[in-house]
């Protein structure tokens, strides 16, 4: 068995090291761990309408959108019609 000495070392490691590792990854935080850009710029993120004629004007161009993708949408399925399905292959008039 260990003798004294091996107990204190022993009591430091398990002491110092916690305290060693949260000023290791405490300390210089924004120079080691910071991602730049990683968060948007006011400009670039999302504004929340608050005004009337804001909200206003946000309906209408969520309105616009809504029916340009709508429009494009029947665009697509008028130049690509959906292959017909034959009802036999459904399995629902096929029963005996």
């Amino acid at each position: 068995m260990g003798g004294l000495n091996l107990e204190v070392f022993k009591f430091g490691m398990y002491v110092m090291f916690p305290i060693g590792i949260m000023y290791y990854f405490g300390t210089n935080l924004d120079e080691r761990f910071a991602v730049p850009d990683f968060w948007p710029k006011p400009e670039q993120a999302n504004k929340v309408p608050y005004d009337r004629d804001e909200i206003h004007a946000e309906l209408q161009r969520l309105r616009a959108r809504r029916l340009y993708l709508r429009d494009r949408r029947l665009e697509d399925e008028a130049r690509n019609p959906p292959a017909p399905t034959s009802s036999a292959e459904d399995g629902e008039h096929n029963r005996s």
